[in-house]
């Protein structure tokens, strides 16, 4: 007696019936070849009645077949013609199996099914069944139930490299030791004992073909069962992914760039998240080179770089490398030549690491040269511009480079290019905003000035926040503070024109008011061209802001502080008022409103005048200082930390911004403070004058006596030649009353007041002329000269600089 073994299932191929189990008959025959059961599916097959079929032999059944001499566990799956009622022959397929639930031995059930050699289900069934066994891609493994093997195709023998027939009847753990079939086993037995496939478990092995390299392979695990449910094996059927594998491990690479290359605006961050996500992910070492002036933000000429181009080393990583990240020296970049030679043409190229390039490249990697089998030189290029180039490498076991490791090293190094070219944007940028900001600080006020001024600026990237001292005749100072709103470099442009500005008409010596009233009528004709604001939309002038992002809606302070007087006069056109601090410690706060921004709608400036004492602070700022709180409460504030305060203006600056501006800024704060001196009697002296010419020589004695006191003698001539003049013109050309007054401050000043506007003009004399030369003189005799005007004349004053000698 034959029964289902492993010889029986190693054969090439099997027979198949290739009927559905709905068209399966079943009988039930004793150990003496009685039925004994009889199906109503046997009934319709052979038109037999159970009643007319027990008990009789099953040989009787038979067609003129002889199966003599044969039992009928030696019939399995045998085609045999069978006898119908009506006496027609009808060709069956009959399988027998011992019957369950019977006593051993004792019944057999029996399945026939029509043999129908011409059915197409059966034909492409039987050619399916080869076609798995014979030359399918899909590796097919059977095995009995106690996962023995019973039959592989030739796919799966190429991935184990072990024939059937030394296979056969093992378990895989017995036929491979060094695949991990441990864990297949496991899977198997889990399938056996629940009936639930696993479809797409993933092995890693390295087959015949390739045993350098690893193969990943996808396997489905089910069971095998009969028509009846009774368990015959298990199959497996594995598939190679190991492209597709290879194609996810890209994906991945590529969904790790976008969300790490470019996340911060910083050149070497950008290259090392290129370092990061191609280490291992895509190569075993890497080193980014960039352009020279990449690192400085400055621009870059379309097309190949030059020989002499300068690359410098950005970033390196290896897979080796112990530390998450592995800096490298700015100075261990490729030497100009092979720049030049691997940007010749801006395009990704795979080189021959044995090649005199891949030699030369390998030296700008951690990387074993020896070992080292693939290499790719990819540029880093951002419209038609080389920023850089990047170096990739494998060594060891891992696969060598392919078309699409090289598609792959292409689009990151794409991205990397475009973010680096934004990095080098924002740099340069940022670059000028800081040039610009330094462009803004005022340069400050010599030592023996009216005023000890000191200032503090907060950087955050707006860039428009300014202050500045700017010195006037008379020993004058003038304090200033503006704010441009926006930000990034237009906006500190904006902020220094207006600086540029506020200095041209302070030489004209205005009062504030005045001041800012041109210059507001300087933005609005900045804003549109025209003068006016009336071509601008009714939204933009209400917000205070200009279309095109210019000076409008700007905010300006301007103070002027007099020594002598100890006057302090006041306008703001939309900047908060200044923080007075008196010598007692009290503090003065301005209520009064401000006018409107710089081209906006509004009143007329207005001015406050306040007299201040000796040593009185005055403390101007812009809105960022007080950012994170109302600007009421954050002028109280600053006023209780100015009270009492007995400190340098400089320590005032520090201690105001550290107390004041957040830890995280959002906007520019900029403040300022001084500190107030007066000049007194012993440095300032005046006289009346009458209206005649007499008293010219009058006026040059005057100022040789008092030159004299404040022995300064060596600048006699020279005051006497202006004062001269001064006075002369002034009794010639304009009316009493005339003043003629000194100031020994940081300059010696000279200042003839008249009770006439006409501003006298600086004109060449003719060679025949015997006049006109008095001002060329005051001109070339001293440092500056001008005309300021007040509210009954006007005076013109002359500086003169100070030697050390004279001091």
């Amino acid at each position: 007696m034959m029964t289902m073994g492993a010889t029986r299932a190693t054969n090439g191929s099997g027979p198949h019936d290739g009927v559905s189990a709905g068209n399966r008959s079943h009988i039930l025959v004793d150990q003496r070849g009685t039925v004994v059961g009889w199906s109503r599916a046997a009934e319709g097959l052979l038109g037999y009645p159970a009643n007319a079929v027990l008990g009789r032999p099953v040989v009787d059944l038979l067609a003129g077949v002889d199966v003599a001499g044969r039992s009928l566990a030696a019939i399995d799956d045998f085609a045999v013609p069978l006898r119908r009622r009506d006496g027609a022959a009808l060709a069956c397929r009959m399988t027998v199996r011992p019957e369950r639930g019977g006593a051993a031995g004792t019944c057999w059930g029996v399945t026939l099914a029509p043999a129908e050699q011409g059915s197409p289900t059966a034909a492409l069934d039987q050619a399916l069944l080869e076609t798995l066994f014979t030359i399918s891609p899909v590796g097919l493994f059977l095995l009995d139930p106690h996962l023995r093997l019973i039959r592989f195709n030739p796919a799966a023998e190429g991935m184990q490299g072990a024939s059937v027939e030394e296979a056969v009847g093992k378990r895989p753990t017995e036929v491979w030791p060094g695949f991990a079939a441990e864990t297949v086993e496991r899977v198997m037995e889990q399938v056996l004992a629940t009936g639930q496939p696993v479809i797409g478990m993933e092995k890693h092995m390295r087959p015949p073909g390739d045993p350098d390299h690893d193969h990943v392979y996808s396997a489905s695990v089910f069971r095998l069962q009969d028509v009846h449910g009774r368990l015959l094996g298990i199959a497996d059927a594995t598939v190679d992914v190991t492209d597709r594998h290879l194609a996810q491990e890209r994906l991945k690479v590529l969904a790790q760039a976008g969300t790490r290359i470019g996340s911060t605006l910083d050149v070497l961050d950008t290259v090392r998240g290129l370092a990061e996500v191609s280490v291992p992910g895509l190569v075993d070492s890497m080193a980014v080179e960039v352009v020279e002036p990449v690192l400085a933000g400055e621009d870059l000429e379309p097309g190949p770089v030059q020989r002499d181009t300068v690359l410098r080393r950005a970033a390196c990583r290896s897979r080796d490398d112990t530390e998450p990240w592995t800096a490298c020296d700015q100075d261990g970049g490729l030497p100009p030549v092979i720049a030049a030679e691997a940007l010749a043409d801006l395009e990704p190229c795979m080189v021959e690491p044995l090649s005199p390039l891949g030699q030369r490249a390998l030296r700008s990697l951690r990387a074993p040269r020896e070992e080292v089998h693939s290499l790719m030189l990819v540029p880093l290029v951002a419209q038609h511009r080389a920023l850089g180039l990047a170096t990739f490498c494998r060594w060891g076991e891992r696969r060598p480079f392919e078309r699409d490791d090289l598609t792959l090293a292409a689009e990151l190094a794409l991205r990397t290019a475009a973010c680096l070219d934004n990095a080098r944007r924002y740099l340069r940028e940022g670059n000028s905003l800081v040039a610009l900001r330094h462009a803004l600080r005022p340069g400050g006020l010599p030592p023996d000035y009216a005023l000890d001024v000191a200032h503090e600026y907060v950087n955050a990237g707006s860039g428009g926040d300014w202050v500045d001292a700017v010195p006037l005749s008379g020993a004058r100072v003038a304090l200033v503070a503006g704010r441009v709103p926006g930000r990034g470099v237009q906006t500190a442009a904006a902020a220094g024109r207006l600086r540029a500005a506020v200095h041209t008409l302070s030489d004209l010596d205005l009062e504030p008011d005045e001041l800012l009233a041109r210059l507001d009528d300087l933005v609005r004709r900045l804003g549109n061209g025209t003068g006016t604001v009336d071509d601008q939309p009714w939204q933009v002038r209400e917000a205070g802001r200009s279309a095109d992002g210019g000076e409008a809606g700007a905010t300006c302070l301007y103070l002027i502080y007099d020594p002598v007087s100890r006057r302090c006069s006041v306008s703001s056109a939309g900047h908060p008022w200044p923080v007075v601090v008196r010598p007692d410690g009290t503090v003065a706060l301005l209520d009064d409103p401000p006018g409107a921004a710089l081209s906006c709608v509004g009143e007329p400036f207005g001015k406050v005048d306040i007299d201040l004492p000796e040593d009185s602070m005055l403390a101007l700022y812009t809105p960022g200082l007080f950012r994170e709180q109302p600007e009421d409460r954050g002028r109280e504030r600053l006023a209780g930390l100015l009270a009492g305060f007995s400190g340098s203006a400089r320590q005032a600056c520090s201690m105001l911004t550290e107390a004041l501006v957040p830890a995280r800024i959002r906007e520019d704060a900029a403040v300022q403070v001084a500190r107030t001196h007066t000049l007194g009697p012993e440095r300032v002296v005046s006289w009346d004058l009458p209206s005649d010419p007499a008293v010219v020589s009058t006026a040059r004695s005057l100022v040789t006596r008092q030159l004299t006191a404040w022995d300064m003698s060596e600048a006699r001539f020279t005051t006497e030649l202006i004062a001269s003049e001064l006075v002369t013109n002034a009794i010639r050309y304009a009316k009493p009353p005339v003043r003629l007054r000194l100031i020994r401050s940081h300059v010696l000043t000279c200042e003839v007041s008249d009770g006439s506007s006409t501003s006298p003009r600086l004109r060449h004399a003719r060679t025949t002329d015997e006049g006109g030369r008095g001002l060329l003189l005051v001109a070339r005799c001293s440092e500056r000269w001008g005309t300021r005007y007040t509210e009954d004349g006007k005076t013109v004053w002359v500086e003169q600089s100070i030697s050390e000698g004279l001091e």
